[in-house]
Parts: C-alpha cells; sequence; structure tokens
C-alpha cells in the first residue's frame, strides 16, 4: 500500500498523534494504536489512519465517514498547528481506493510537553508560558455563537456528565472500583445541581467558544520558533464548545497526572494573565474532573480492547477526578454561638486559611442602620438595632448574600448568633436549593472566659459588635444548642487549635451535612 492522492484537509480522534510516543530506529516505521487511530511514523512525516469500528462517540466502520472524519481532522487542527497537518492521503491497491490517513509532519519528540515533564526540564515553565500565551490568542480569536454556547450551559453539561458515569459505571467492579466510581457521580451531579447562576455568567461573559477540546501534553510541542497544539476533537464538533476554563483544564489535568502539579499551577496562571480571566477555583476544579474522568473513559475503552484485566491509568484518573471534586465542593459553613464564644475569631481564621469569605451578621447590621466610624453599634437587646424586626432583615441581608456566592461556586463562611430555630431553617433552605454541603460549627466557651473577652473587647472599641456581657447573660437562658452542630469549646482549646480542626473538617470529603432543625 502507497500512501497517494494528497489532498489539503482532515481532523483529529480524542486520542492524540502521539509523535513524542513512537520511536525511530528498526527496520520499518515505527506503529503505535490509540483506541480510535493506528499511526504509522516513518523519517519525516506520520500517517494516521481511523480503526473501522464504532465508537460509543462515533462510528468509523464506512470508508466514507473515515474520510470525512479525515478531512475534518485536518481543518480542524489547521487552526492550530497549519504546518503540522499537510492533508488527506489515499490508501491505494491496484488501483482501488481501501482507505485514507491523515497526513502529518513528524515533530521531534522530546520537545513534547510529556517529555519536558518526564525530565523536568529547567524550561518546562518558560514553554508553558509560551503555550498559554498562544491558547489565550486561540481562545479570543475563536468562534463564538449562540449554538456554541448552547453546549456548554448546564443542561449540556448535565448530559455530558450523564454519558460519562454511564460509561464508567459499565466499568466499575472490574476495571474501577465501585466506591469511587459512585462518590465521583454524586459530587458531579451535585456540583451542577446549584449552579445554574455560575454557567449563566460564563455564557454571558462569552467564555465558551469553539475550542480544542482535548488539549493533553503529548500533543503539545514547543520548537525554537513556537509552539504546535496538535488533535483537537473532530468527530464531534460540539465537544470542542466549551467554557475557555474546560479548555486548559484538560492540560492542566494532564500535567498533574504526570507529576508536574507546580508547572500545572504556573500554566494555569499565565493563562489568566495573557486572556484577562479569572478563575472561580470551584469551577476550575469540576473541569479538571470532568477531564480525568474522560480520559478515564478512554483508558477503559483501550483496556476493553486489548483484553486487560485491569486497568491501573484508568483508577489513577478516577482518583484524580474524586480529588478534584472534593476541592470542587461548595460548602456554605456556619460558625455560631452566644456573644463571647470566640465564633468571630474562629470565622475570621478559618475565612483567612481557606481563601473563603466570611459574611458576620454584625458588619451587615452595622450597614442597615447606618452606622459611622469604626465602633461598636451599643444598643439594649432587643432595641433600636438589636430589635427583632432589625435582626430580621439582618439575616435577610445576610442569606441573601450568601445565596448568591454559593450559586457562583463560591464556598462561604456565616458568623452569627443563629439563635432562632427560624433563622436556622432559612440557612438549611439556602443549602438546599444552592446543593451546598451545609456545616455548622457551634462555639461555646464558659462564661467566666466569655466574660473576659467582651470585656476586652468593649475596652479595646474597635470590633463591630456592640453585644457586651449584660446582652450575652440575657440570651443564654433561651440558647438551644443546634441540633446536629459540630462543637467546638474554644475554652477547652487554644483557638489555634480550634480553627485548624475546623479547617480539617471543611476540607474532608464525606456527608458533613446537619439536619434541618427541628420546626
Amino acid at each position: 500500500m502507497t500512501p497517494t492522492g494528497l489532498s489539503d484537509d482532515g481532523g483529529a480522534d480524542s486520542a492524540a498523534p502521539r509523535a513524542a510516543a513512537a520511536g525511530g530506529g528498526g527496520d520499518g516505521p515505527a506503529v503505535l494504536e490509540t483506541h480510535v487511530s493506528v499511526l504509522v511514523f516513518f523519517e519525516d512525516v506520520v500517517l494516521k489512519y481511523k480503526k473501522p469500528q464504532r465508537f460509543p462517540f462515533a462510528d468509523f466502520t464506512t470508508r466514507p465517514a473515515r474520510l470525512d472524519a479525515c478531512r475534518a481532522e485536518v481543518e480542524a487542527n489547521s487552526r492550530l498547528s497549519p504546518d503540522v497537518y499537510v492533508g488527506v492521503a489515499d490508501v491505494v491497491v491496484h488501483g482501488r481506493v481501501l482507505d485514507h490517513a491523515v497526513v502529518m509532519r513528524r515533530l521531534p519528540a522530546d520537545r513534547s510537553l510529556a517529555a519536558l515533564a518526564a525530565a523536568h526540564a529547567p524550561r518546562l515553565h518558560a514553554d508553558l508560558a509560551q503555550v498559554a500565551r498562544l491558547l489565550a490568542g486561540f481562545h479570543e480569536r475563536a468562534p463564538r455563537s449562540a449554538a456554541i454556547d448552547a453546549d456548554a450551559e448546564v443542561e449540556a453539561l448535565r448530559r455530558t456528565w450523564g454519558a460519562c458515569l454511564d460509561e464508567l459505571a459499565r466499568h466499575a467492579g472490574r476495571l474501577l472500583p465501585e466506591a469511587t466510581v459512585r462518590r465521583v457521580g454524586e459530587l458531579a451531579v451535585g456540583y451542577l445541581a446549584g449552579r445554574g447562576a455560575l454557567f449563566a455568567r460564563r455564557v454571558a461573559e462569552r467564555r465558551i467558544c469553539d475550542g480544542h477540546g482535548d488539549l493533553l501534553a503529548t500533543d503539545v510541542f514547543v520548537l525554537d520558533d513556537g509552539p504546535r497544539v496538535l488533535d483537537c476533537v473532530e468527530f464531534d464538533p460540539r465537544l470542542r464548545h466549551v467554557d475557555v476554563i474546560a479548555d486548559v483544564a484538560f492540560l492542566a489535568m494532564d500535567l498533574e497526572r504526570l507529576g508536574a502539579p507546580d508547572a500545572a499551577a504556573a500554566f494555569l496562571g499565565r493563562y489568566q494573565q495573557d486572556a484577562g480571566e479569572r478563575f472561580a477555583p470551584t469551577l476550575l476544579h469540576h473541569y479538571i474532573a470532568q477531564r480525568a474522568v474522560v480520559r478515564a473513559e478512554v483508558a477503559c475503552l483501550r483496556a476493553e480492547q486489548t483484553g486487560a484485566a485491569r486497568c491501573d491509568p484508568a483508577v489513577a484518573l478516577l482518583g484524580l477526578a474524586l480529588e478534584h471534586l472534593r476541592a470542587a465542593r461548595v460548602v456554605l459553613g456556619v460558625v455560631c454561638g452566644l456573644p463571647g464564644t470566640g465564633k468571630s475569631t474562629v470565622a475570621r481564621a478559618v475565612g483567612e486559611r481557606l481563601g473563603w469569605p466570611v459574611l458576620r451578621s454584625d458588619d451587615i447590621r452595622r450597614e442597615l442602620v447606618g452606622a459611622g466610624g469604626p465602633g461598636p453599634v451599643v444598643e439594649p437587646w432587643r432595641t433600636g438595632a438589636y430589635a427583632p424586626e432589625m435582626t430580621q432583615r439582618t439575616y435577610a441581608v445576610l442569606l441573601a448574600r450568601a445565596t448568591q456566592a454559593l450559586e457562583l461556586g463560591q464556598p462561604v463562611l456565616l458568623d452569627a448568633t443563629f439563635a432562632s430555630g427560624a433563622h436556622r431553617r432559612a440557612v438549611a433552605d439556602v443549602a438546599r436549593a444552592t446543593a451546598s454541603d451545609l456545616v455548622v460549627f457551634e462555639c461555646s466557651a464558659p462564661t467566666p472566659v466569655a466574660d473576659r473577652r467582651l470585656r476586652a473587647r468593649a475596652v479595646a472599641g474597635t470590633d463591630v459588635s456592640g453585644a457586651d456581657e449584660a446582652v450575652a447573660h440575657a440570651m443564654a437562658p433561651t440558647a438551644v444548642p443546634w441540633p446536629g452542630a459540630l462543637r467546638v469549646d474554644t475554652g477547652a482549646r487554644p483557638l489555634p487549635d480550634c480553627v485548624r480542626a475546623v479547617v480539617e473538617t471543611l476540607q474532608a470529603d464525606g456527608d458533613l451535612s446537619v439536619r434541618s432543625p427541628q420546626r
């Protein structure tokens, strides 16, 4: 068979040309097989054939379908590497066209990001900066439309996740651990359930484009005259219709998989700088997890093709997905308790450690009454600024702001007394409505300790809370423990230890949600 009839069109499958993976030498060309393609590596060119098979995502069982895929591959990839994708060749035997192949210029294996990462090359971060700049410009110029936006809206993402999870479930118990598959599904679906506003904002900000769809370190080469990015998705353009975060998350995921998390973080930081983009951290984690799941699915498919009894790469990728989905959990944390129990000190320190905003009822109350100056609002309990109607307004604003943050994927901490059953039920309703994990910490301290703290605070006069010993003593007789809350005794343990315990709890995986208080 000889390749003939070279033309100037083509495309890519979700397993890259792998020019970096195939070695030369021997008596003939090197051959590499992926789950979708067979690649033949000559000295200076690569021929890439589509397997005549039907896959969950594409059907290449007919020659016309393979020809269309080859043409689409060249066309799609010419956006980023026009000098690599030469065209499409016909495979002719005795004058009869039997098949088609994408013809590519062979690139030096040691210049792929995968090779550079494996070698811990000193130039890796500088090379990634070039890649980030290239992708930022590519995304800025990439087509946008209402149809493209629709493929990245929350309903479309649910369908994408559903298809991935169905495929993972097919391998659970054989190639993949069932418990991990189940937990990945729970966390992924839970994130989507409460984040409609976040995905709608991404669309409104025009962050959805016809991107790459399958960025892997093996497919990115940094040559002397700049980067070449290969093998975008061609068999279904809808899979290229992604948030720019999802596109770069694929490469970040792959760098992590290769043991280069610092390089991944540097790449993401540089991309944000070049693209003028700000990532919601939980959304980035969500998309990195999604990309890891896609590659786990591909690894399982390849294992099936080869008859492998196990698939360690898929297990590792699924573990990486779970790690990022845990980091993507949207938490509504509440730090409550009577005045002087240390709740504000704990909440502030935890917020600083985690980088979460702390919404404090005292700040909102002060804002609502229009108090000026830095000092506290000092009034008797249940009068003026502390009257029941003002307290109701304060909690309404507190929960409204929390809702807005949670819908946008931002975990928050609430610092308030939450002595009322109605307010406790209301915060539980917010958590349910935003599909967030409600975690409540109830601070306590012996009365002498709390009184001493309140006196010291009053002398300093710098805290916005006007609650003094009299207020704390008036509230104490009606204070009822919050059912299911996690107790934090700030009198028995040093405050740094209390903060550390709260942080560790919030970062842990598992069911941390408290029950809704009894009505």
